[in-house]
């Protein structure tokens, strides 16, 4: 693939909303296109609904240009996240999303999250139905989170690896949205394998540490309630502080390129195979045009060398 992508979340939902503006999104997503981005990635989750509604109005005139993602699986409440992947549900969720899009057909539909209480094989049974209709192009799944259902000594992608290898079976997985990054490359061990043998592609989520990686951050500058960040266990004062010497790493490779630290954390997401797309989310302009030119940036080995002896993060959830 080659290509760097845009997220589009950050424009609507979570991620400093007090900063969020609909024309300025749409903006962003134009100067990314001009850029050479093509795939856009989304959610009917995200906002709920607005951010989809954004994509749309960003791809009036300008759909040919874009490879566009959504996603189906999650429903959002008060105070609330919970699965759904009823067959019933999963087409009316494709049909909305097509509405909000303004498209009459879907690039890539991923299942966000499966369904507890239903079979993945009857939800992805569902979600390939929509391809043979013509709504949709191709499938993809999004890594079960680090957290969920991790047994004792089990690697972070043995559940979404066992997820793969049954909807395997019931229609071919174009697509595995998971994280990585240089502080987070746990998807290297087991994933990336996986996906490289079976021509799957990934893309990668979170390439730039949820912002940490682009050196802008401050420790200790807080971030708004409704903010993931506020949360994490790695934006905290204390190891945000502690993580400096990643950001330290990365700003004095990208001086000798005369590039910038995001750009280089996003340079070695797409040397991790040609099968990889990193994805950061972008809600200004400048952003988003300065990610896209991570594509043309090379890394040499003694770069890699350099960063695969940076330390690790510490705060994960792990």
């Amino acid at each position: 693939m080659g290509a760097v992508g845009l997220g589009c979340m950050p424009m609507s939902w979570a991620y400093t909303t007090s900063q969020q503006r609909g024309d300025r999104s749409v903006r962003t997503v134009h100067a990314a296109l001009d850029a050479g981005v093509q795939l856009l990635d989304t959610a009917d989750m995200y906002g709920p609904f607005t951010n989809e509604l954004l994509v749309g109005r960003a791809l009036k005139g300008r759909r040919h240009e874009a490879f566009l993602s959504t996603k189906c699986g999650l429903l959002v409440g008060d105070q609330h996240i919970v699965a759904n992947g009823r067959p019933g549900y999963v087409r009316r969720a494709c049909d909305a999303s097509l509405r909000r899009l303004q498209t009459d057909v879907i690039d890539l539909y991923q299942l966000h999250r499966a369904d507890p209480e239903v079979p993945v094989e009857e939800t992805w049974g569902a979600m390939a139905d929509l391809v043979t209709a013509g709504k949709v192009r191709s499938l993809g799944l999004c890594a079960v989170g680090a957290r969920a259902g991790r047994r004792p000594g089990a690697r972070m992608h043995d559940g979404t690896i066992r997820q793969l290898e049954r909807v395997q079976q019931v229609f071919p997985v174009s697509a595995v949205q998971a994280e990585l990054s240089v502080w987070s490359p746990q998807a290297l061990e087991d994933l990336l394998p996986w996906c490289a043998a079976r021509g799957v592609g990934v893309l990668a989520a979170m390439p730039l540490g949820s912002g940490y990686l682009t050196g802008t951050l401050k420790p200790g500058q807080g971030f708004e309630p409704d903010d993931p960040r506020a949360r994490h266990p790695r934006f905290t004062a204390e190891m945000m502080a502690a993580n400096q010497p990643v950001v330290v790493g990365l700003r004095r490779i990208a001086e000798r390129h005369g590039a910038t630290p995001a750009q280089v954390a996003l340079a070695w997401v797409l040397r991790q195979g040609r099968h990889v797309v990193p994805v950061p989310g972008a809600k200004r302009e400048r952003w988003a045009v300065e990610n896209a030119g991570a594509a043309g940036l090379v890394l040499t080995d003694g770069d890699l060398a350099e960063m695969a002896g940076l330390p690790p993060a510490r705060g994960s959830w792990d």
